[in-house]
This record gives C-alpha cells, structure tokens and sequence, in this order.
C-alpha cells in the first residue's frame, strides 16, 4: 500500500527540455505546414511501411493504413504519395483518357489514351472542325450536281484532315485511323443527303445539318491530367472521400434527351480511370456504410483488382443490375490502392472477405501512442509552430506546448506516453488561441482556459447527479464509518463526455449454502464483465477459507439504486471489502471511494477511466464538505495513468484529500477497517485480531448455526 504524494498525481515536464521561447523560433526558413517532416510525429516505421509500398511499381501491392481517426492516417499518406509522385527519378506516368466515336460500330464508342496535355488540344481542334464543316455544308450543296458536291467536299476535307493531323502531331499515331474514317463518314453522309424541291429547300438543308450528325466528331475528355502535371506530380494522386458505384468505376450519364446524344459523349469517368498509372486514396468505412450499394461496390472492387480492367456500366437502373454495358469501354488500368480503416472495420472485413484483403499484402500501422521524451516534445513542438502558420494565427510559448502534451498525455491516461491524436491537439490549439483574443502568444493560462471550458461543456448530466446526491436522492455517504456497505466508482461515456460518479454497494450475510448472490445478476441487469469479477471473487474467498469449505454462508451483493445495467470488473475490489466487512462485522470508512478488479489470487488489476472517477468523486466530496478523512483507493498498476487535474493535486497537497494505490486486496481491507488484514498461520487459521481472522470466526459461527438447525434423524 502507498498514500501517493502530489507529485505522482501528475505527468511532470521540464522546460529544460525544450530549447525556445515560443514556437515561432521553430519554424527557421521553412513556410507553411510541412507534413512529411512535423505530421509523421513517431510515425517512423508507418513512414516507412508506406514509402515501401507506394514505391513498388508492380501491379498488386495495394496497401492498407489501420489507426485511429486523428492520428493522420489520411493527410499523412496523402503527403507521402505525392511525396513519391514527385520523385524525379519515376517516368511520367500521366496521360489523357478521352471517348471519341467509333465509325466502324455505330452507336459504340472508343476510350483512346493520350499523351498528357493532348485530350484538351484534340477537343478543341475537332470541335473547331465540326463547326466548320458546319458552316461550309451549304457551299457543298450548292454545287451543279452531287458528283460536283462530293468532289469539293473531298477536296474541302482533305485539307482539314491534313492541318488536324499536322496539329495533333503528338497523338497523331494512336487517332490515324480515326482520322482517315472522316472524310469517308462525311462523303457517306453527303450521298445520302437528297436535292431539295423548289418548296421545302430550307427544312431540307436544315436536315442535312443535324446536330446528331455532327456530335459524332466531337471529342469526350474523360481524364484530364494537365493540372495533375502542373504541380509537379509522375503520377496521379486522387483522393476519393465519397465512393459510389458511379464515382469510382464510371457511369453512363443519362439526359433529357438521351437519343439525341451518343453514348460516348454521355460516358463519365469514375476515380479508378483518373487514378490510372498512379494512386487512389479511399476509406472502407465510406465503402462498408453504402447500405444500398457497399457490398456490389466492394465485389466490383475486388473484381478489378483480381483483373486489372475497367469496364463502363449504366447503374441508373438500380443497384443490383446494370441496364446497359458500353462495349468498347475495357481499359488495363494500373491502379495503386491505399484503403484506410480502423483496426476493427478491417479484422471484422478480413473474417468475411479474406481474398479481398490478398490485394492488399503492404500493412501500414499508425501508433496510437509514443514515448513521452524530449525528442516527441520537439517533435510535437514542431507540429504546433507549422499549425500555427498554416492557421495564421498566434504562436504558443514554450509553457502552452508543455499544457498542450500534458493534454495529449491526459487524452492517452499515461504519464510515459503521448497520443498521437492529432486532430484533437489540433483542435485544442484553435480553442486556445481563441481564449487568448487578440495576444501576441498564446499562454499556459489561455490552453488551460480552453481544457476547462470544454470540461464545463460536457458536465451537465454529471451535475445532474451530483445534485440528486446533494438532495439525498441517490444515497452516497462520504462520512464517517458503516459496516457492509462502500462507494464504489462508476465511469459514464455520453459521446465525447465522459466522467466519474460514486455509488453505493451494499452487502449482508448469514448462515445458510447457497453462497454468494449477485442480486444484479439474478435479475438480468449484469453483463457478462462484472459477472465473470463476481465469480472471481467468490472463488478467491473460497480458496482464502478453503479449511472451513464448503462455506455455510448466503450472501447477497447489490449496486444500490442503479437501474440501468451494471457492466465491467472494475467493482469487484470494492464489492469484495463491501462482503468482508459484512462477514467481519467491521465497519469501513465511508469517506474513501475504492476502484479497482482482482484475480483470483487476490491481486488488484488495472482499470480505465482512473482519472475521471477519482476527479468525479472528488468534485462530490467538495460538494458535500471535505474533512480530510476523504479520498480513493485504485490499483497500483494504475499509478503512471494519473493525470489529475489541479484542483485534486492541491487538494491532496493540503490534506484535505487522499490518493491510495494498493497491490493486493487484502492491503484495501486494511486501509479501510484501520485494522491488519491476517495471514494464514502455522496452524492453518488467520489471527483473532484480523480482519480474516474475524471472517474466519463468522464463517464457523455459522456453520454451528447451520449444522445446530439441521433436522435430526428419527430413532426407531
């Protein structure tokens, strides 16, 4: 057992760890937020996990980024694929992708890679061409006759045809043969074309012009990688934050007037055709939460990379089938995946789709925590002065960064470690350069002021429980001593609030065999968590009495007033002094509070939320008056997980307040009946004296009591 001092109630940081004033004399001549450098804070061996992959050309090394949400799994690997799209040393993989219509099958259209820079420029020169051809339609039907008509059409088009290829010299070679089928089109098409009558010429010859006619030398520009080009990228970087059906693997797009349209004017582009010959960013929580279309998506998906082609489909007439398949549409597409998920989404999909999950062999694993040390202060120092440039806003002294880790400490409950939810750091930062208004730096006070306001925010219902404890509604007694009867500690989440309230638990005892009822189980309003600590702790008591076994003993253990259900083991230490102090007719103080779970040997196991409860707890003892007699019994396994606030830490500085942290349940026992606990003697029994000795007496009393009530047998 150890009364804890005020000075292990908390992470301690010394300044001498961190060389500067404030974070702008970090930022020396670098601008801006930089990620591959401040973003991958102890991220070292994710960074190097995602550099190896994105850098394996080959096809099929899809990689898969498991972490928490916050700790940048998706800005950072977004910094890292453009920091490989940039390597000067990769070949440019950018192109073009543009629809342009098939001659030789009507109705169908052709999908033609281009050189990057050229699908804009053929767009443009062919819609250059047909409005031209347009406007010189009616000089060809004015000739003499049709043979006089089609051989200035020739002539005119021959020489079209030459300065568009002359033009289009750097994809001259892919679009040969569909620029020699032009002019045959165009002659076809004039043949057909009929001399008007005296009395119709002008419907006729608007006839002859028909939009239908001259769609079909338009160009459809499907991927235009030219603003892909200008930022410096080999390869296209796409992030796709809405995947659909539609939006990743291309769509027909239906219009008013559909018949009038060719269907290779009418072909949209998904993100795999954008992200052909370099990588595409998704998030299987966006492909798993499509309840309508996630599970055909993910097929399609896994279809795609098992084959490594594309294939335009029409899904507009439902979900579960395609109403129409643009032939000509099959692309090999080289696409590098990078699939974001939280450890649980992926594990959960990896049990139902294994093969899915064979495409994506390079695991990328972001911690969720690093080591409080001076190298992640700089790092997480770093981070703030780059936040603070791309923000604009004030920098923070060397004080406000310590305030800020010690709240990523808190967030993680652990004074060795840090967390590297970075979202909420930065979040954090914003509130506090909002309470610091108009100052130059943002101080300790000012990220202080921030945490307790957001603390205030979220301390309604805890007030609400509070107040029903100030009006004697719920029965919690933090004075004086009672026998059967502890405050153990509860830990409610309500979303993002989470916080700690004491409750009452109460045993009783007497001679009888069905041994120990956990009321709260009997009447289904236990999960399986706190049962299994209920066992335990029966059985450890059985094995501390095992000479006087079976035990003669009914017992009953309840959580007064709680009507919402009872889960977790991290009562069972305080259901068992709850227990002992019934059996030994001892009474415990009422002022300290007792958290904590044993084994079945006795041992006090670690529990979450150590903060909140001891604070809760805290906050209702101040409410109520503090006498000095007042406190909480934890795990001492939890001791480096105290991050208290200040208002406890000087609390116990003054007396008024104390923290014990216990190995053993039988040290708990102690504390709380001011007497020794007892150990097994030579002979087998505990000593009178004891806390076990005065168990082990009641226990023998009642199995007197029981063998004394017994039926005696009739004698004949």
């Amino acid at each position: 057992m150890h009364i804890l001092n005020p000075d292990e109630l908390n992470a301690s940081i010394s300044l001498t760890d961190f060389k500067f004033k404030t974070t702008a004399e970090l930022l020396g001549n670098s601008v801006g937020y930089q990620p591959h450098i401040h973003g991958w804070v102890a991220q070292s061996e994710a960074k190097k996990a995602a550099l190896l992959g994105l850098n394996i050309q080959q096809s099929g090394f899809n990689l898969i980024v498991l972490g928490e949400t916050g700790c940048g799994r998706s800005s950072l690997m977004q910094s890292a694929m453009h920091e490989v799209a940039k390597q000067k040393s990769k070949v440019s993989q950018l192109h073009d992708l543009v629809a342009i219509y098939d001659f030789e099958q009507l109705h169908q259209p052709t999908l033609v890679k281009l050189p990057v820079g050229t699908g804009q420029k053929l767009r443009a020169e062919m819609d250059r061409f047909a409005r031209t051809l347009m406007l010189e339609m009616p000089n060809f039907v004015a000739a003499a006759n049709q043979p006089a008509m089609l051989a200035q059409a020739e002539q005119w088009l021959t020489k079209a045809i030459t300065s568009l290829e002359s033009v289009l010299e750097d994809c001259k070679k892919p679009l040969n043969q569909y620029l020699k089928l032009i002019k045959q089109e165009t002659l076809a098409y004039l043949k057909t074309w009929q001399p008007p009558s005296s009395s119709d010429g002008d419907n006729n010859l608007e006839g002859l012009i028909s939009e239908v006619f001259f769609a079909r030398f338009r160009v459809n520009l499907l991927v235009d990688n030219q603003n892909i080009q200008s930022q410096g990228l080999n390869q296209p970087v796409i992030y796709d934050n809405d995947p659909g059906l539609q939006s990743l693997f291309g769509m027909v797009e239906n219009t008013s007037d559909a018949s009038g349209v060719p269907i290779f004017l009418r072909l949209r582009a998904g993100s795999l055709h954008k992200a052909d010959g370099g990588m595409l960013m998704l998030h299987l929580r966006d492909l798993l939460n499509d309840e309508q279309n996630g599970a055909q998506t993910i097929e399609k998906l896994h279809r795609f990379l098992r084959n490594g082609t594309l294939q335009i489909e029409d899904f507009s007439s439902g979900a579960q089938s395609t109403s129409y398949i643009a032939n000509n549409t099959l692309l090999p597409l080289q696409v590098k995946l990078v699939l974001i998920a939280t450890r649980e989404d992926f594990y959960d999909c990896l049990d139902e789709q294994p093969d899915f999950f064979n495409h994506f062999p390079i695991k990328v694993e972001f911690a969720e925590r690093i080591l409080a040390n001076a190298e992640n202060y700089a790092a997480i120092a770093g981070y703030v002065a780059q936040k603070c440039v791309q923000h604009q806003c004030a920098h923070f002294t060397r004080e406000a960064v310590v305030a800020l880790i010690g709240a990523l400490q808190r967030l993680e409950e652990d004074q060795t470690r840090i967390s590297t939810n970075f979202a909420f750091l930065e979040r954090l930062m914003l509130e506090s350069v909002a309470f610091a208004g108009d100052v130059k730096v943002v101080e300790a006070a000012h990220v202080q002021m921030a945490i307790q306001a957001k603390s205030t925010r979220n301390r309604y219902f805890e007030e609400q429980i509070r107040d029903s404890i100030i009006d004697n509604e719920l029965l919690i007694q933090v004075q004086g001593e009672v026998v059967g009867q502890v405050n153990g500690l509860t830990h409610i989440e309500l979303g993002d609030a989470s916080f700690g309230s004491p409750i009452r638990i109460t045993a009783r005892c007497y001679p009888g065999g069905r041994g120990l009822i956990n009321i709260d189980r009997e009447v289904n309003m236990s999960g399986p968590t706190h049962d299994k600590g209920v066992f335990i702790l029966q059985n450890w008591l059985s094995a501390s009495f095992s000479h006087l076994a079976p035990l003669s003993l009914n017992a009953s253990l309840v959580f007064e007033q709680e009507y919402s259900g009872v889960e977790g083991d991290s009562a069972s230490c305080a259901e068992l002094f709850a227990l002992l102090s019934a059996m030994a007719n001892l009474p415990i103080q009422q002022g300290i509070a007792v958290t904590g779970a044993l084994n079945q040997f006795g041992e006090v196991m670690p529990i979450g939320g150590v903060n909140e409860k001891i604070e809760g707890y805290f906050r209702v003892c101040l409410a109520l008056g503090l006498n000095g007699k007042q406190g909480v019994i934890i795990p001492k396994r939890n001791q480096r997980h105290l991050l208290l606030d200040s208002a406890v830490v000087q609390a116990v500085k003054d007396g008024k307040f104390h923290i014990i942290a216990i190995d053993h349940v039988l040290e708990g026992i102690e504390y709380l009946t001011g007497r020794p606990a007892g150990a097994l003697v030579v002979a087998g029994n505990y000593a009178p004296a004891t806390v076990m000795g005065h168990v082990e007496a009641t226990l023998a009393s009642y199995r007197k009591t029981l063998e004394s009530n017994q039926p005696q047998p009739v004698k004949l």
